[in-house]
């Protein structure tokens, strides 16, 4: 039997036909950051270039895009860490199953702070690729087990990318919740061959590769699409709730020139009532009570 296409797994749904989502204790938008540490083989095209090659030929080895990426971590995310921690947020973690083997020591950070972690495949690179997509989704998220102490509900697809297939295979491994179905404001339902599958608003406006590497925005743009984003979602919270996501990377929003607009996202929206910081499985729990 051939697998569901996206819109068998989930009719249309207008969200002004849906009854409104209400957060707790008077909160009216979650923010949900997400923070992406990944590996990047060197023997194998670079899943990113911030420096393209000459006559636009892909060399391996790629060592300047390689070692751009490697900037964020052994750089960047310490500046992600130290935020974070001043700001007494625990983001969402789309991490890479061999971030806990080629670079353990940022692992064990985000353990010792208490970040969520989310599987992202083994390494970076496109699901479609993979030639066992079954045995490498249980790897990663076993691997990710023994580095957290807890095994992961969420998935994040290396570029959001999926097969037809891929909502099976990760309801079968245990996932409870996706970000690839970037396609709401507000959480939603899938069906798979193994029982309902949540999808929480991941972004692709509000990401620092489409805004910095493929758009080529000056460094303060993330800032200034980012409190663009917060202001109309608050408005509309007032009605119902909302969730903005955030997603980064070190290698880019942890560079010197960026970190700041980054830091000031968070400073004007602590200026704001009725806003809480959730990791993706606090907003999962939430979601399945509110919507039973």
């Amino acid at each position: 039997m051939p697998p569901m296409l996206p819109r068998e797994r989930c009719e249309y749904s207008a969200i002004v036909d849906r009854p409104p989502l209400r957060l707790p204790g008077g909160a009216r938008l979650v923010f949900w950051t997400i923070v992406n540490y990944e590996v990047w083989d060197i023997a194998k095209p670079m899943p990113r270039q911030v420096l393209p090659a000459p006559t636009n030929v892909t060399l391996i080895p790629d060592a300047p895009n390689w070692s751009w990426h490697e900037y964020g971590m052994r750089v960047g995310c310490w500046r992600f860490f130290d935020l974070y921690a001043r700001l007494g947020i625990r983001p969402t973690l789309a991490i890479n199953a061999r971030v806990c083997e080629d670079y353990p020591r940022v692992a064990e950070q985000a353990k010792r702070d208490g970040w969520e972690f989310m599987g992202h495949s083994y390494e970076q690179g496109p699901i479609h690729k993979e030639p066992d997509q079954k045995a490498m989704i249980t790897r990663s998220l076993d691997i990710l087990e023994k580095a957290s102490g807890t095994r992961p509900v969420g998935w994040l697809g290396p570029g959001l990318t999926q097969t037809y297939d891929t909502p099976d295979i990760l309801a079968e491994a245990g996932v409870k919740y996706i970000g690839d179905w970037v396609f709401d404001d507000e959480p939603a339902t899938i069906k798979t061959t193994h029982g309902p599958l949540v999808t929480l608003p991941y972004s692709v406006e509000l990401n620092d590769i489409p805004m910095m590497i493929v758009q080529h925005h000056e460094s303060d743009y993330l800032l200034k699409r980012a409190i663009d984003q917060f202001d109309r979602l608050y408005a509309e919270s007032a009605e119902r709730a909302k969730i903005m996501a955030l997603a980064i990377h070190p290698y880019i929003s942890g560079q010197p020139h960026r970190i700041k607009y980054l830091e000031a996202i968070y400073d004007y929206v602590r200026g704001f009532d009725g806003v809480v910081h959730w990791s993706g499985v606090e907003i999962l729990d939430w979601y399945n009570g509110a919507s039973r």
